[in-house]
C-alpha cells in the first residue's frame, strides 16, 4: 500500500518535522510513504523516503493517483487563525483523495480555531467522510463530537517518538537550561526586553549554562541572536533540524523554559522540569492538562526580578513528571498508531469482499 503523507511539512518547523518523525514512526510497515513537503530533497535526504513538492499541483495530483491512501499527517492544519487558505488547502486535498477512492484519515489533529463559517463547513465534511480519525486535544474532540464524527482522542504523538542523542552535548559545561522562544504578537519589544532581564539574573544566580534552542529558523533564531550576546554566563545557540536529535537534547538539561508546544512536550516526556510561556490555547490547555508551572504572556509579570526569581525557585525545587506519568502519556499516545493500522486495513477489506 502506498499513503501520501499530507502535513506542513519541509517547512523549517520542528514541531511539524517531529509529527513527520512520529507518523513514519508508527507507520505500518507494509505501507510505503509519498511525503508532500515545502522541501523534498530535504525531507528525502532525512527520512529516506520518496517525496514531491507539496506546492505543486501536478505533482500533488500524480502522487495521489499512484497511491492507496491520504494521511493527513497532525498538528493544527485545519484552522484559520494564521491564514482561511490553510483549510481551504487542506480540505481540498482530503476532499479530492476521497473523490479518487483512496482511504483518507485524519491523524493526530488539532482542530480550530476556525472562525469563518466556509473554513468550518470544509473542515466537517473532510472530517466526516474519513476512514479515521484522531485528535490530540479536548477542544478538538468537542468540535468533532459536535459534527458527529467518530474519532479517537490520545496525547500528541511526539510524546512516543524516538530521541537521538546530540553529539557533543555532554561535553558543554553543566548543569544546563534549554531555553526555546519565538516570535508572536504577544511577546512584544517590553516582553521579550523583559525576559532577557530575567534570564540573565537566572544566570548570574544559578550559574548555568544556556542553551538557546531554536525549533524555527524564520521565527526562533533572530530571538536567540539578540539574547545571547546579553547573557553575562556561557552559553549556545544549538540550531538543530532533526527533530528527533532535538528531541534529544533535553535529556542533557536541567530545566526548559519554552514557548514552543513540541518543545514542552519534548522536555516533559526526556523527564526535564518544563516551565511554559503559553502564548496559544494549545499550550494553555497542555499546561493545564500536565499542571506545568509557567505563565500567559498576556499576564506576564511586570518586574524581571519577579520573573527570575520564580525561575529561580522553580529550578532549585521544582518538579519533573514522573516516571509513571510519562510512560501513561506515552503509551495513550499510541493510540494513534492503532488509527493508522485499523483505518488502512479498513480499505483493504472492502476491496476483499
Amino acid at each position: 500500500m502506498r499513503a501520501v503523507l499530507c502535513g506542513y511539512y519541509g517547512m523549517g518547523n520542528g514541531g511539524d518535522e517531529a509529527l513527520l518523525a512520529s507518523l513514519l514512526q508508527m507507520l505500518p510497515d507494509d505501507v510505503t510513504p509519498i511525503v508532500l513537503s515545502g522541501n523534498p530533497d530535504q525531507t528525502r535526504d532525512r527520512y529516506g523516503v520518496e517525496c514531491c513538492d507539496r506546492t505543486s499541483p501536478l505533482a500533488v495530483f500524480k502522487a495521489l493517483r499512484r497511491a492507496d491512501a491520504l494521511i493527513w499527517g497532525g498538528g493544527s492544519l485545519m484552522q484559520d487563525a494564521t491564514s482561511a487558505l490553510s483549510p481551504i488547502y487542506y480540505a481540498g486535498l482530503m476532499k479530492l483523495s476521497q473523490w479518487m477512492g483512496l482511504t483518507t484519515i485524519a491523524w493526530a489533529q488539532g482542530v480550530g480555531p476556525l472562525n469563518r463559517p466556509l473554513t468550518r463547513w470544509l473542515a466537517k465534511q473532510a472530517f466526516s467522510s474519513c476512514d479515521g480519525v484522531s485528535v490530540r486535544d479536548r477542544g478538538s474532540a468537542a468540535l468533532l463530537s459536535e459534527w458527529q464524527v467518530p474519532f479517537v482522542l490520545a496525547p500528541d504523538p511526539v510524546w512516543a517518538m524516538e530521541s537521538e542523542p546530540v553529539p557533543g552535548l555532554w561535553n558543554l559545561p553543566a548543569p544546563r537550561v534549554a531555553v526555546n522562544l519565538r516570535t508572536h504578537r504577544l511577546l512584544t519589544p517590553d516582553r521579550l526586553a523583559l525576559l532577557t532581564r530575567a534570564l540573565i539574573d537566572f544566570q548570574k544566580a544559578t550559574q548555568t549554562y544556556l542553551i538557546l534552542l531554536p525549533f524555527q529558523k524564520s521565527q526562533d533564531l533572530a530571538i536567540a541572536q539578540a539574547i545571547q550576546p546579553q547573557l553575562p554566563g556561557v552559553s549556545k545557540i544549538l540550531m538543530l533540524e532533526d527533530p528527533q536529535t532535538l528531541k534529544g537534547v533535553f535529556r542533557g538539561v536541567e530545566m526548559a523554559i519554552a514557548m514552543r508546544f513540541h518543545g514542552l512536550i519534548m522536555a516533559a516526556e526526556e523527564g526535564c522540569r518544563c516551565f511554559a510561556l503559553s502564548y496559544d490555547p494549545k499550550v494553555s490547555q497542555l499546561m493545564t492538562d500536565l499542571d506545568l508551572s509557567g505563565w500567559e504572556l498576556s499576564q506576564l509579570p511586570t518586574q524581571a526580578n519577579q520573573i527570575s526569581q520564580t525561575w529561580i525557585e522553580f529550578y532549585a525545587n521544582g518538579d519533573a513528571l514522573s516516571a509513571d506519568q510519562i510512560g501513561s502519556l506515552v503509551d495513550r499516545a499510541l493510540m494513534h498508531r492503532d488509527v493508522l493500522q485499523v483505518g488502512l486495513k479498513k480499505k483493504e477489506k472492502a476491496k476483499r469482499a
